[in-house]
């Protein structure tokens, strides 16, 4: 069908791996989908299908019923056309520019030093698979690509009654195969802004870079709750209550670079006395062993460095460093609260995403998480109390919907009979925390019904992102057999 990129071309099923080998070909990080976006739409027109776009950038491609369907409920597949873009700080790639590079390893698919973006590629990849197949009976088609759903959902949030015909919609992102989700958590971003005053940093100081990374990261959903750590809380940790002895003035903070990636790697520029060097890389080595006793079942590689570094900034005031740091101490952050209606998932949550440092300010990224509107509204309360407090700004945007779970759906009792049919057993029927688009979808088409399913993926959001090859395979036999078992209009 396309040239080989890579040897996943000649995985089965070749259809589906075929597409997914030209996705990671084509680069398409959140913003910056237009080249596979086009990409996509050439090869509809090539194969005559029925394609256009709407004013958002998203992508709509029909295909006619197979003979004999043409009276099933039209179903709309769904996927996103972007990924996130994560990668190792020993890795030299350009997201906007470099392709993915895709490498098989044993059981498993992942990329080298980056993100692999099977979150949401492989979902794309099985909805172009069915539009290019011959072989497979459904009833009306549509697929619905949307645009910036890593990055704000602004696909979802522009998508208007009237372009979708579909009665079903069946979401690609989930990402554990046997599991179907009929619900998921909404969501808002808080933004909080500490202006700082400064002032010059004492004579004869050197000034000093200290970097934590090493951490495993990950989607700050669906891996919040497994107690990895997050580099921005770590960081501030020891620059607040761990350097005993060492006096030093902060010039910058940043970690983190996505506000729903738990984040990787954090970095502080300070000025100390050149004396005290020793003694700051001895206070964080200790602090390196409290962490590896705490998270070392989980953070494996988390490492401190100290390295020489310049700057065209001036010391923060220290009144301006103490609100600083004890405002991200006191951040919550993580597990808030778990679900008493659906055990096992995590209700509400907190990501504390992205600190950047700037000439007069810093600006902090969260993202609050929750199944239910209260929960959500309470870490809101939470965090305009630290920012009144720390004499910081605070602004909430963003916010989208949670996807509310309906146990009545027609579409979830199709698809765990034909699941338990095929496999002898039933699938899992979950909810999510995370924010799928599903909730922003039942806003202009409310009476859709909907589910969420997918090949198993694990570690999402971050560089050891990788994709099950066998439950591939399983994803897709599920697909076709659920199109076929779609029923008639009523």
């Amino acid at each position: 069908m396309f040239k080989p990129h890579s040897d996943i071309a000649n995985l089965a099923p070749q259809i589906v791996w075929q597409f997914f080998d030209q996705i990671c070909s084509i680069p398409h990080p959140s913003k910056h989908e237009e080249a596979l976006a086009t990409f996509i739409v050439d090869w509809a027109k090539s194969q005559d299908l029925a394609v256009r776009r709407d004013e958002t950038g998203n992508v709509f491609i029909k295909k006619p019923a197979t003979p004999g369907m043409e009276n099933r409920k039209p179903v709309v597949l769904q996927a996103h056309i972007d990924m996130v873009p994560q990668k190792n700080d020993d890795t030299a790639h350009d997201f906007t520019k470099d392709p993915i590079r895709p490498y098989i390893d044993g059981e498993w698919v992942t990329a080298q030093g980056t993100t692999l973006g099977a979150d949401n590629g492989m979902g794309m990849a099985s909805c172009l698979a069915v539009l290019a197949s011959s072989d497979i009976p459904h009833g009306p088609l549509e697929v619905l690509l949307t645009v910036d759903e890593e990055a704000g959902m602004s696909g979802a949030f522009g998508l208007q009654a009237g372009w979708l015909e579909g009665d079903i919609l069946l979401n690609t992102d989930s990402e554990q195969e046997g599991e179907i989700y009929m619900g998921c958590a909404g969501g808002v971003d808080a933004s909080m802004t500490v202006s700082i005053e400064r002032q010059a940093v004492a004579a004869g100081s050197q000034l000093v870079e200290i970097s934590l990374k090493g951490l495993k990261g990950g989607h700050s959903g669906v891996d919040i709750h497994t107690g990895r750590g997050n580099a921005n809380k770590l960081l501030a940790r020891a620059l607040k209550h761990h350097l005993s002895g060492v006096d030093f003035n902060l010039v910058a903070f940043k970690g983190g670079s996505l506000r729903n990636a738990i984040p990787r790697e954090a970095y502080a520029t300070i000025a100390i006395a050149p004396a005290q060097r020793s003694v700051l890389e001895q206070r964080l080595s200790e602090f390196e062993t409290v962490l590896s006793n705490e998270l070392g079942a989980i953070e494996t590689s988390l490492t401190f460095a100290v390295n020489d570094t310049d700057s065209a900034l001036d010391a923060m005031s220290e009144q301006s460093k103490d609100s600083l740091l004890a405002l991200l101490n006191a951040c919550p952050n993580g597990v808030v609260r778990m679900s008493d209606d659906i055990q096992g998932v995590v209700e509400t949550s907190l990501n504390l995403g992205v600190i950047t440092t700037q000439t007069d300010k810093v600006e902090v990224l969260c993202l609050i998480r929750s199944l239910i509107d209260s929960g959500r509204t309470d870490v809101e309360g939470t965090l305009s109390s630290l920012a009144n407090l720390a004499g910081a700004e605070i602004e909430f945007s963003g916010a989208y919907p949670g996807w509310k779970p309906d146990p009545d759906s027609d579409l979830v009792h199709i698809f765990r009979d034909m699941y338990e049919g095929i496999y002898g057993n039933k699938p899992d029927i979950m909810v999510i925390h995370a924010g799928l688009e599903c909730g922003l979808f039942k806003e202009p088409y409310p009476d859709m019904d909907m589910i969420s399913f997918g090949p198993t993926i694990k570690f999402p959001h971050s560089p050891d992102e990788k994709v099950h090859i066998a439950s591939v395979g399983l994803y897709w036999q599920q697909m076709q057999a659920l199109l076929q078992n779609i029923p008639e209009r009523g």
